[in-house]
C-alpha cells in the first residue's frame, strides 16, 4: 500500500484507505486514466450498487405476491397459510425468480378464487383455470402451492392430494375411489340418497365413489356410525342382519378419499363415529390415521379387549410395530403378547353390537 501512496500505513489493527487519494494516483500514473471505478470494473466486472438491487429485487417479489396478496384478503381462513408461505420462502425455492413467480402466483389467485369447486373433474377445473388441462397434476411447483392452500381451507393439514382435492370439490379420477357401506337409510332428496333407501330396504351392502359424494351426496344425520376395517365384517352383517344392520362404513385397509370424505361429513353431522379394526400392526397403523383426523372413538380395540381375544386365538404377530395413538397401552401388549387378532377372529362380538 506505501507503494501505491507513497507512505507506510501506521501501526494498529486497522488499516484505513482514502478512496480519492487511490483515484488520484490511478489517474496521475496512467495506470487507469478514467480513475478507481474504472480499474474496478476492469477487474471485477460492474459494480452492482447492492441497496438498491435489494430494494428493486423486493419490489419485484410483491409485485409477483400482488394478485395472491388481493385474493387472501377475501379469504380469511387462508390467511395462515399465506404468513407460512412467505415466512418458509416456498415460493423463492420454486420459482427461484419473481419473474418466474409472477405467472405462477398470478394462476394460484385464481385457483384459490375458485375453490371449493362444484365437484368438478381436476383435467377439467385445471383447464378452466390455469388454461392447461394438466397444470395441476402432481409434481409441479403450481399444484404445490395449490394443494397448501387447499388443504388451509378444508382444515386439512396432513391430507393426500386426492383427499385434499377432494374436500374442495375437485375430483381426481372420481370414480375409482369408493367406500364400501350398509345400513344407511337413504333419503328421497338425492339419486344417491334414493339408491342407498333402496339397497338399506333390501339389506345389501352398497358401494358410493367419490364422484357420488361430492355431487349428488346423500343427506346424512347424527346417527351412531360403525367404521371396520374388512369388508368380511359388511357382508357377514348383511347376511345375518340384512336391513336390521346399524349404520357401517368400511375402510377396506388404509382409507381412501372416498372414505375420509363420507366419514368426515357424518362426523360434521355429528355422528357418533366407532372404529374398529384388525389388531396388528397394519392396523394400527390404518386406526391411527381415523384417530388422528376424525372425532373417533374405540369400538372393542383396546388393550383389555386384545388382551382378552389373545387368550382364545390369533396367529404370530409379525411386522415392524406401531404406536397406538389412541391407547398407550396396547401396543406394548401386543408387543408382550405377539398374537395377531383379525376382525375375521372376532365377527360374532362385532355383529352382536351391529344388530
Amino acid at each position: 500500500m506505501h507503494r501505491l501512496l507513497g507512505r507506510r500505513p501506521r501501526a494498529g489493527t486497522a488499516l484505513t484507505v482514502s478512496l480519492p487519494a487511490v483515484d488520484e494516483v490511478l489517474r496521475r500514473s496512467g495506470a487507469s486514466p478514467d480513475g478507481l471505478a474504472a480499474a474496478v470494473t476492469a477487474l471485477t466486472g460492474p459494480i452492482t450498487d447492492r441497496a438498491a438491487h435489494t430494494s428493486a429485487l423486493e419490489t419485484a417479489w410483491r409485485r409477483a405476491f400482488a394478485p395472491l396478496a388481493a385474493i387472501i384478503e377475501s379469504r380469511p381462513p387462508l390467511a395462515d397459510w399465506y404468513e407460512r408461505l412467505h415466512a418458509t420462502g416456498l415460493v423463492r425455492r420454486l420459482a427461484g425468480t419473481p419473474e418466474s413467480a409472477e405467472p405462477m402466483l398470478a394462476d394460484l389467485a385464481t385457483v384459490i378464487a375458485e375453490l371449493p369447486a362444484p365437484g368438478e373433474p381436476l383435467g377439467t377445473f385445471a383447464a378452466r383455470t390455469v388454461r392447461d388441462a394438466h397444470g395441476l397434476d402432481d409434481g409441479r411447483p403450481l399444484t404445490t402451492l395449490a394443494l397448501g392452500a387447499a388443504r388451509a381451507l378444508a382444515g386439512l393439514p396432513d391430507a393426500a392430494s386426492r383427499e385434499t382435492w377432494a374436500a374442495v370439490g375437485v375430483l381426481r379420477d372420481d370414480v375409482s375411489s369408493t367406500v364400501l357401506t350398509l345400513g344407511f337409510p337413504g333419503d328421497p332428496h338425492t339419486a344417491t340418497g334414493r339408491a342407498l333407501a333402496a339397497f338399506h330396504a333390501a339389506g345389501q351392502p352398497v358401494v358410493l365413489t367419490l364422484r357420488q359424494l361430492v355431487r349428488d351426496p346423500p343427506r346424512l344425520v347424527a346417527q351412531p356410525i360403525s367404521i371396520c376395517e374388512n369388508p368380511v365384517v359388511v357382508t357377514t352383517a348383511a347376511d345375518r342382519l340384512g336391513p336390521a344392520c346399524t349404520p357401517l362404513v368400511c375402510t377396506n385397509g388404509q382409507p381412501g378419499a372416498a372414505v375420509m370424505l363420507l366419514l368426515r361429513t357424518l362426523a360434521d353431522t355429528g355422528a357418533d363415529l366407532r372404529h374398529h379394526g384388525d389388531f396388528d400392526w397394519g392396523g394400527i397403523r390404518i386406526a391411527n390415521v381415523l384417530f388422528d383426523r376424525l372425532p373417533v372413538r374405540p369400538w372393542r380395540f383396546d388393550t383389555a379387549t386384545y388382551r382378552n381375544a389373545a387368550t382364545r386365538t390369533g396367529a404370530t404377530l409379525t411386522g415392524t410395530p406401531a404406536t397406538a395413538s389412541w391407547d398407550q397401552n396396547l401396543t406394548p401388549a401386543m408387543t408382550e403378547l405377539g398374537t395377531k387378532i383379525e376382525e375375521e377372529l372376532v365377527l360374532e362380538d362385532l355383529i352382536t353390537d351391529l344388530g
